[in-house]
């Protein structure tokens, strides 16, 4: 059916840059890993923004990535438009290759001109270029790398062609790769209309080469980087339509065997009926998102990204109910894209029963919300007055109750009433304002010069898997302004950086390590935590009891109680996982944790609650291990090879390219940077303390390990 598929796009984009010395790095999930001012991954560079932005390091300068977005909610919100247009998508990948202080406008040029007219065989003619006013160079290297004709290259504003990821910090001119579909593609009555004022949808942006060469200050001036690079997205369902040669993503074969899949659960055919096509078009992309979005920790609920992914499943179940479906459906949709999606996904074939569980019991409660809202509009029509129905009882009625405008007005229409359309939309208006005010995807937490400028004097070397003491040098010291000083006075509270420590740096839920500096025998510093500044740099938050300088040798001393205490625990939530996983089923995954010295707590995703019977197998089959005094054993690997032997990843962790797996025999395997003890029996006895479900399909235990066990 299709000459060329899109698993076979994204992969040929991969090999190409995969052979240009260009790292393939793995989709990182939808949920931004530490960084909340995040509302979802929406494009290829937010796992890397930390490179730009020069806080963090890794050992490879050029990379390459499919990563899944979502855009449906705070400031990159295509919501309202998925479904009506050919291109709109609450789920896509976009394909991307970086460059950080490696290549520039050149190479960028080059290799997509390259891929695009020769790898994937796009006619040169068709394609057309768009650069920033004021990019010469770009418009030049256009014209001599990839012989662009300057008459098929255009000049654009900042909107359109200068990108920049806050109102401070990277940024620099843009360069955009348009398709013309040819008069086929553009709207009846606009074929006439030519690039780049068609709005007709003839000419099709494919793909975004942003060069980032300037930092902008406060003040709004721009200085060049020292390392200018390259930040390119290019939208793989945009890209599988056109060497598909279909005129809609929504008929390529991302997602058009979603929509057929729909239009069997519906009983109506694709393409006859526009409402009915609208409403397969919705569910099609919408049972994408969902799908995707669960399987990475999202649960449907009223707060945050849970409410995002309710309206969007929602909205779903809302259109199909328009047009006559009644019976659940969206969560057999989301099986099939898992099914669709396994090749390069496969995760998602292991989450598709809990996902699909999830699903059902939104769809059960929709239905039941439905009938609530339809009395609730049955009240206030009665109060209505004039023949029409106000503003803001309409707008409660849409985000509290779930009701569609078009459902509401049919309703109304019903009773011989109008809705105040400009009262709704005033309504609607502010709470996008409220929205965009709560989700900042652009912008970046300031982080104290003082840390970027130590960390480029040096990463710091955790010693502390191996050993609680060290001798040290203080490479770094901070007031409490976090400002950088050379001495920090006795009495005074501070912070201080080390070339090596013993000290775990909070992370991964678990606590960071509390101790002693000493020099010459002598207590110079309690160190009361520990945390990661910037990737790559701990920090050690400290009351100095004497005079400390930049320089100076100092012992380090890990309090060795606090410590063991922390790493039965942690250990400890590695046992509960596994006997979760034996007892629940294997869908039961990490959804955050917490370890101290005295307790632990893991929350984890299940879709029902547990019963007494359940939690005491539970706490059974864990303390089974640890009186089997099983070896614990760390590997360092890449993450794809450790991904491969099994090892799970953790909810909310951000991992590099090598990973650390901690193997508890062939009861456990996980990633993770936590400190553990050396057998299973050095924990002595896990205690369950009590559980609850703190939101759909997450249910929390409370536990303690050791000597906290024994009071228990």
């Amino acid at each position: 059916m299709f000459a060329v598929t899109g698993h076979q796009i994204r992969q040929k984009f991969l090999d190409y840059f995969g052979e240009r010395g260009h790292r393939a790095v793995r989709s990182s999930p939808l949920v931004p890993a530490n960084d909340p001012t995040l509302l979802f991954t929406n494009a290829g560079m937010n796992q890397f923004k930390d490179i730009f932005l020069g806080l963090e390091k890794r050992d490879y300068n050029r990379a390459a990535t499919s990563q899944k977005c979502v855009r449906a909610g705070g400031k990159h919100n295509d919501l309202e438009n998925v479904g009506y247009t050919r291109r709109h998508h609450t789920f896509f990948e976009m394909l991307g290759n970086f460059s950080f202080g490696d290549y520039f406008k050149r190479d960028a040029i080059g290799f997509a001109w390259e891929l695009v007219t020769r790898d994937y065989g796009l006619a040169k003619d068709r394609l057309y270029v768009t650069v920033f006013r004021e990019d010469d160079e770009a418009e030049e290297l256009w014209q001599k790398v990839a012989g662009v004709p300057k008459s098929r290259i255009f000049r654009l504003d900042e909107k359109d062609n200068f990108w920049q990821m806050g109102e401070t910090g990277p940024c620099g001119p843009c360069s955009e790769l348009h398709y013309d579909l040819g008069p086929e593609g553009a709207e009846p009555g606009r074929e006439k209309e030519e690039f780049p004022l068609d709005g007709g949808g003839r000419f099709v942006e494919i793909w975004n080469l942003v060069f980032m060469q300037f930092d902008r200050s406060s003040e709004g001036k721009l200085t060049p980087l020292p390392r200018p690079s390259i930040d390119t997205g290019m939208g793989l369902e945009r890209l599988a339509a056109i060497l598909q040669g279909k005129l809609t993503n929504y008929e390529s074969d991302l997602l058009f065997p979603i929509v057929e899949r729909g239009a069997e659960l519906f009983g109506k055919p694709y393409g006859e009926d526009p409402k009915v096509s609208v409403a397969l078009r919705i569910a099609a992309d919408h049972a994408r998102a969902t799908a995707f979005l669960i399987n990475d920790g999202v649960l449907p609920s009223n707060l945050g990204r849970g409410f995002v992914l309710r309206k969007i499943m929602r909205r779903a179940m809302r259109n199909a109910r328009m047009i006559g479906v009644e019976e659940p459906f969206l969560y057999k949709l989301t099986g099939f894209v898992a099914e669709l999606m396994r090749q390069p996904y496969p995760e998602l074939m292991e989450s598709a029963q809990r996902v699909a569980r999830v699903v059902k019991d939104e769809e059960h409660r929709y239905a039941t919300t439905f009938q609530v809202a339809e009395k609730v509009f049955q009240d206030e029509a009665k109060a209505a007055s004039g023949g029409l129905l106000p503003g803001p009882a309409a707008f409660k009625l849409y985000d509290t109750y779930g009701l569609a405008l078009d459902e509401m007005q049919e309703m109304a229409r019903e009773r011989g009433l109008t809705v105040d359309l400009e009262g709704f939309e005033a309504a609607l208006e502010q709470q996008r304002t409220r929205a965009r005010a709560s989700w900042k995807g652009a912008e970046k937490a300031q982080v104290a010069p003082a840390y970027q400028a130590l960390l480029e004097g040096g990463r710091t070397r955790f010693l502390g898997y191996d050993t609680l003491t060290s001798e040290s040098t203080i490479t770094g010291l901070l007031n409490e302004s976090k400002q950088a000083v050379t001495e920090l006075a006795a009495g005074a509270n501070g912070e201080v950086v080390l070339d090596q420590t013993p000290f775990y740096a909070e992370t991964g839920g678990q606590v960071g390590d509390t101790g002693t500096l000493s020099r010459g025998g002598v207590k110079v510093a309690q160190v009361e935590n520990t945390y990661p500044a910037l990737p790559g740099l701990s920090v050690h938050k400290v009351k100095a009891l004497e005079t400390l300088k930049v320089g100076d040798r100092v012992a380090c001393e890990v309090t060795p109680d606090l410590r063991v205490s922390t790493m039965r625990n942690h250990t400890a939530t590695h046992l509960l996982h596994a006997a979760l996983r034996n007892v629940l089923g294997t869908h039961v995954k990490q959804a955050g944790s917490v370890v101290e010295p005295s307790r632990l707590r893991f929350d984890f995703t299940h879709y029902a609650a547990m019963d007494g019977d359940e939690l005491a197998e539970v706490e059974r089959l864990a303390n089974e291990q640890i009186l089997h005094n099983i070896g614990v054993h760390t590997d360092v690997m890449p993450i794809d090879e450790a991904i491969k032997t099994g090892a799970m990843a953790l909810f909310g962790e951000k991992y590099g390219e090598k990973v650390r797996v901690l193997s508890l025999g062939d009861c456990s395997r996980a990633l993770g940077g936590g400190t553990a003890v050396s057998r299973t029996g050095d924990i002595g006895l896990c205690k369950v303390l009590s559980k609850w479900s703190i939101s759909g399909g997450v249910g929390r235990i409370d536990a303690v390990a050791g000597e906290g066990a024994r009071g228990e």
